[in-house]
């Protein structure tokens, strides 16, 4: 199959870049299954496992009325998108991401979610969930005795309660994200970190607090720290408790659930962490979902059913 796969970025992204690393995986992973892919992005973009990187201006890709049949290759069976256009091209069938929650009004056609519940709150049942390239985290069995908050500060995100449990229990927290607050005692700040620095910091931590006051889309970090056997500490938000069991987590609606739960995390298995991961949260896995959506826009005009994931 040849895959069209648009984003509004150039890839790789630097920093954190969640849903650009998603695009990312997404595209070596679909190559690595066999599938052709071209890549629209901006200028600079270097993803190697494409066929062909088409340079779009940026001016074009951040316009939801903009038309990319001019960039399509004639023999495309598919066209995926990973930012918002309101028509698809007219060259060949089109598929649209959602990376975040919809505020605009009517979806895209063809919109595909990051988790069952971010589909049903928007009125759907087709989602794929985030994958990524297990190679690019380090599996730890052995922790340290600190958790880990990885993330934008933002209040919706709830980096906050992660600092007051801190302060309340006195154990030491390591906050790494962008914008600096000041911070003393129990709370370290490391600011933004990506790379091999953030995958140390994944595998080291006891756990990675995720305690989100929003209903989150898919919460990436959540696999990440999975990935690097580390149980996640959350609330029971948007997508975490599809993600997140009781065998790799913990989850509440309070503050204080979450410090009550945090008091047993470390009996929480590492490679337990690790084969949920493998099991339901691989790029292998994302771009076979994928293809499932591909294949039924293609064959019937409609999304496919998203699958969850076991527990």
């Amino acid at each position: 199959m040849h895959v069209v796969v648009a984003s509004h970025h150039r890839l790789p992204v630097e920093g954190y870049g969640g849903s650009q690393r998603v695009v990312v995986a997404l595209v070596r992973a679909l190559a690595a299954l066999g599938h052709r892919v071209t890549l629209l992005a901006q200028p600079g973009t270097k993803v190697p496992e494409a066929s062909k990187v088409v340079e779009v201006s940026p001016k074009t890709l951040k316009n939801s009325g903009a038309d990319l049949t001019p960039f399509i290759p004639g023999d495309a069976d598919i066209v995926h998108a990973h930012f918002p256009l309101k028509q698809g091209p007219r060259s060949a069938p089109f598929v649209h991401t959602l990376h975040s929650n919809w505020k605009n009004g009517s979806l895209p056609p063809n919109t595909i979610f990051l988790s069952r519940d971010h589909a049903r709150r928007h009125g759907s049942e087709a989602f794929v969930y985030n994958g990524l390239d297990p190679a690019e985290f380090i599996f730890r069995r052995r922790k340290e005795q600190w958790d880990l908050f990885l993330g934008k500060l933002h209040s919706a995100k709830g980096y906050h309660w992660a600092i007051e449990a801190a302060k309340r229990t006195g154990h030491r927290l390591i906050v790494a994200g962008g914008w600096r607050p000041s911070f003393s005692g129990v709370v370290k700040y490391v600011g933004e970190v990506d790379g091999k620095r953030k995958a140390v910091l994944l595998a080291r931590a006891r756990s990675v607090w995720m305690p989100v006051l929003w209903d989150e889309p898919f919460g990436l970090t959540t696999i990440e720290a999975f990935f690097s056997g580390t149980p996640v500490i959350g609330t029971r938000r948007g997508a975490l408790p599809e993600i997140v069991t009781p065998e790799v987590g913990v989850l509440g609606d309070t503050l204080d659930d979450l410090i009550a739960g945090a008091a047993t995390i470390g009996t929480r298995d590492p490679q337990a962490c690790r084969a949920r991961a493998e099991r339901h949260f691989t790029h292998l896995q994302m771009a076979e979902g994928y293809v499932r959506m591909y294949q039924s826009v293609i064959a019937q005009g409609v999304l496919a059913a998203g699958r969850v994931a076991a527990a």
